[in-house]
């Protein structure tokens, strides 16, 4: 059994307490959903169609899985702290930009100079799985997530309520005081957990063949990737169909908005709770039959004429719940294919499921019109969870046999 290593907080000596871990990520999950239900208020001011104003989404996703790869060697380079200290200053500078920009297009550029904050979805994992094995690992992601699983449960709540109240330039405001926020608890509690590397660049270089053939790190990635895709498909198409299909309001979308975050936090429960004993393989199946069954009935219902919000919404809690149990386990897997590229691993599989997330969203935006309803996107979402349940298959039988080959290294 492995220990923990000791954790003081507001100790640079020690690594970053859990709840700083939160802030990571919970502050990069912040800036993607809390303007969410803006959106139409917000292309109204700066005069541009919908369509246009929601690239601030799907560039914005696009942007953040270039940023994850560039990162992922960057931080395995030179350590975790100081990617953290520079992106956080970054997005703070970056959201203050986005407050005051006269035009879409001065907007546009800084809300993807915004995309520096999410670095810490790659960072805070790699941070784990330097602390802790790949069980125990899976165990600790869970519960990080499950802290920061407020987030989305309560960003877009919070975002319509500062909207009917404001305008949407108070959500941005928010972001900006927890980007500062992040920056001062790094430079006070993270302490580095990544021992510099010898040999530059070039000796990273001649170990990625190894994880980039690796059959069980592609499994990982792409279950992760398609699982996340249908979540993401739901952030470009929800708004939509919340304020065209169902007439909400952009408070009560809010609410309706975070019924996913339910099924996140319970499903981050059952992976803290149960992925050492039964193990990361398994726990990313079970995840992704959770996710596409709940999609299967969804759509029984939209097929036999059932269309409501708390129908629509209320099913979407079963992606929360996939997604809760299968992507701790999922990058868990990942990193430990090569421990020694944890950064790197992190945010190629980052990557990958927000360079996908982006593309969905757009195809969702697209394949909604006045006339379609909820169905095309809920058929979308349905495809995608049924990917990552065939993806998570291949993990499995993939890992029995290397089992039985005596090794778990491709």
């Amino acid at each position: 059994m492995s220990v923990m290593p000791r954790v003081r907080f507001l100790d640079r000596t020690t690594p970053p307490h859990i709840f700083t871990l939160i802030l990571m990520a919970g502050v990069a999950a912040l800036s993607l959903n809390i303007f969410l239900p803006s959106l139409p208020s917000m292309a109204e001011h700066f005069g541009v169609d919908y369509g246009l104003m929601q690239l601030s989404v799907s560039a914005y996703l696009g942007m953040t899985a270039i940023v994850q790869v560039a990162v992922g060697p960057i931080a395995d380079r030179f350590g975790r702290r100081p990617i953290v200290l520079t992106t956080s200053g970054l997005f703070t500078i970056a959201t203050l930009g986005a407050l005051f920009a006269p035009n879409f297009t001065v907007f546009l550029v800084f809300r993807l100079v915004q995309t520096a904050i999410a670095t810490g979805f790659a960072i805070s994992r790699a941070i784990v799985r330097d602390m802790v094995p790949q069980d125990q690992a899976a165990s600790m992601i869970a519960y990080v997530t499950m802290g920061m699983s407020l987030v989305p449960m309560l960003g877009p709540v919070l975002g319509g309520v500062l909207d009917e109240a404001f305008s949407w330039r108070a959500s941005f405001w928010v972001l900006a005081a927890g980007g500062l926020l992040l920056f001062v608890l790094a430079w006070f509690d993270q302490g580095e957990t990544s021992a510099t590397r010898e040999g530059g660049f070039a000796a990273q270089l001649r170990e990625y063949p190894a994880l980039l053939t690796s059959q069980r790190f592609w499994g990982y990635c792409l279950a992760a990737a398609f699982s996340s895709g249908a979540f993401f498909a739901y952030l470009g198409g929800a708004p939509f169909v919340g304020t065209n299909v169902f007439a909400l309001e952009p408070a009560v979308l809010g609410i309706y908005f975070g019924a996913p975050a339910i099924g996140y936090l319970l499903g981050n429960w059952v992976s803290g709770r149960y992925s050492v004993s039964v193990g990361v393989d398994r726990m990313v199946l079970i995840g992704a039959v959770a996710s596409l069954l709940g999609m299967v009935l969804l759509l029984a219902l939209n097929l036999s004429g059932i269309s409501h919000p708390l129908s629509f919404f209320g099913f979407m809690v079963f992606i929360g719940l996939g997604n809760g149990i299968l992507l701790p386990n999922a990058n868990a897997g990942m990193l430990s294919v090569r421990p020694a590229l944890a950064g790197s691993a992190a945010g190629l599989g980052g990557a990958f499921m927000v360079g996908g997330g982006a593309a969905l969203s757009v195809i969702a935006g697209f394949i909604l019109g006045p006339d379609t309803g909820a169905r095309p996107l809920v058929i979308l979402m349905v495809l995608t969870t049924l990917a990552s349940l065939a993806c998570a298959v291949w993990v499995l039988v993939r890992a029995r046999q290397m089992a039985g080959r005596g090794t778990l290294d491709s």
